[in-house]
């Protein structure tokens, strides 16, 4: 019978009680996405592997964030294709929305991925560890009192929720993402305090549902993040959607009511509503889980690295949200992949944080990749080429009824760095955008190559058509 400090280790659906279990070439801690791509290509490469998570396998993306909300996402999708069938000819009536179904969807798909990763870990013979790690030397992770060495250790902690100073979330009527994904009916109105990527996918969905929706974003745009002309198109989308916004208006104060929330703003100005999802970003976790303590250089809570995604202290690497960038899952998961290998000493190519592709999922979808051109012009001045090809020359996005464009940004005479595009399913196109920046494409070089007719795809090979100087359906 293993000892009780040997009960939380799994491998291979086994308890293990071998002391020499306890030591790995790769110790991670975390089992997001970071995490486990770390932990299944270090295993892929040979090296033994030990996996601390103290929640489930597959991190905030899978089990509170990206899954979850795309299944909510596409969930609105269908109820506003119902509501909209006439104007393709399709008689449907629109009886309502069923949350409780709905989450019950949104489970089922979470569930069936979460076992895939779990039968992943089992055939990678990766040893999962269960409970709360904390770093307690630079080879070592201790869980629950029994203390786990690694010749490599990866931090992996992933991220949470942030709120703002004096602003108490309750999860009923003061939220964040977590409780939104959880609740059990349609409220009738909602505040999102926040216009970035989490906000406007929850204003774009909970809108699809029927609620009446407010976004209040102290900066002056939303996805201020993203070009300028896709944060334009997106608030003319949302405009005609009904979906409320207040731009460039600092949040100052929430009151609870009989009714749900009074929510005042800069300026003076009041909004009312059931609820307030407070979607203010994410913050990394690193706190308490004794990084300082044992040197790491830390700012603002967050792990500083190197490009090689090596922390101060060798041997000792980090991965995902709490290296500071762009906080996605993806990322996370290509840093999980880097680090592995370039602990099993392949030296594989520094990732270029700029060729990360990022997506609001909203409608409709805001994608992008590269250079905005505010950015590009910081770096070369007038030595910037733009070129916006409109959707309404798309011949399969006047089917899918989408408006939207594709904006590229190049140097002149120079490579395309910068990808933009607005419109129902342009996350699927991205990954052209992708292959273009970060093989440094020239307009010429994409220009002669086939797009299929008729796909929305075509509206990059349109886009480049009028960049390399022979416009057709350029209106």
């Amino acid at each position: 019978m293993p000892s009780r400090t040997h009960r939380s280790v799994h491998h291979l659906g086994e308890f293990v009680s071998d002391p020499h279990a306890n030591s790995f070439d790769v110790l991670i801690l975390g089992g997001g996405s970071g995490g486990y791509a770390a932990a299944f290509r270090a295993a892929q490469l040979g090296l033994s592997v030990g996996l601390v998570e103290k929640d489930k396998l597959g991190g905030t993306c899978l089990h509170r964030g990206c899954i979850p909300t795309k299944a909510l996402l596409h969930a609105g999708e269908v109820a506003d294709a119902t509501r909209e069938a006439e104007q393709f000819g399709v008689l449907a009536s629109f009886n309502g929305v069923d949350m409780k179904a709905v989450n019950a969807y949104k489970d089922g798909v979470i569930s069936k991925l979460y076992k895939g990763l779990q039968g992943l870990a089992k055939a990678r013979k990766v040893t999962l560890i269960e409970g709360e790690g904390r770093l307690v030397a630079p080879d070592a992770v201790e869980v629950a009192g029994t203390r786990y060495q690694g010749k490599n250790v990866v931090l992996a902690t992933g991220s949470y929720s942030k709120t703002l100073p004096g602003l108490e979330i309750d999860g009923e009527r003061v939220m964040t993402s977590e409780h939104a994904l959880a609740l059990d009916h349609v409220p009738a109105s909602a505040v999102i305090l926040g216009g970035g990527v989490i906000g406007c996918e929850f204003a774009s969905a909970w809108k699809s549902f029927g609620v009446d929706v407010t976004i209040v974003e102290a900066l002056p745009r939303l996805i201020a993040v993203e070009d300028e002309a896709s944060s334009k198109a997106l608030e003319r989308a949302f405009r005609k959607r009904g979906i409320k916004f207040k731009v460039g208006k600092p949040f100052e104060s929430v009151e609870r009511t009989d009714a749900g929330v009074r929510v005042k703003i800069q300026g003076g100005d009041t909004i009312e509503a059931e609820l307030l999802l407070v979607a203010v970003g994410r913050g990394p976790t690193t706190a308490n889980l004794g990084y300082e303590e044992q040197g790491i250089t830390m700012e603002r809570g967050f792990v500083i690295t190197d490009e090689r995604l090596r922390t101060s202290v060798p041997g000792v690497y980090a991965v995902g949200d709490i290296v500071p960038g762009v906080q996605l899952a993806h990322r996370g998961f290509q840093q999980g992949i880097f680090v592995a290998e370039e602990i099993a000493g392949q030296h594989p190519q520094v990732i270029d944080e700029a060729g990360i592709p990022r997506v609001t999922y909203s409608e409709p979808e805001v994608a992008s990749v590269g250079l905005n051109e505010s950015k590009a012009r910081e770096l070369h001045g007038d030595n910037i080429e733009t070129v916006q090809y409109d959707l309404s020359g798309n011949g399969k996005s006047q089917i899918l009824k989408t408006a939207g464009f594709v904006k590229l940004v190049r140097v002149k005479d120079g490579p395309v760095v910068g990808v933009h595009m607005v419109g129902a399913r342009v996350s699927e196109l991205i990954g052209e955008g992708q292959l273009i920046y970060n093989w440094e494409a020239f307009p010429s070089d994409v220009a002669p190559l086939v797009h299929m007719h008729p796909t929305q795809n075509e509206a990059i090979g349109e886009a480049f058509l009028a960049l390399a100087g022979k416009p057709l359906h350029v209106h």
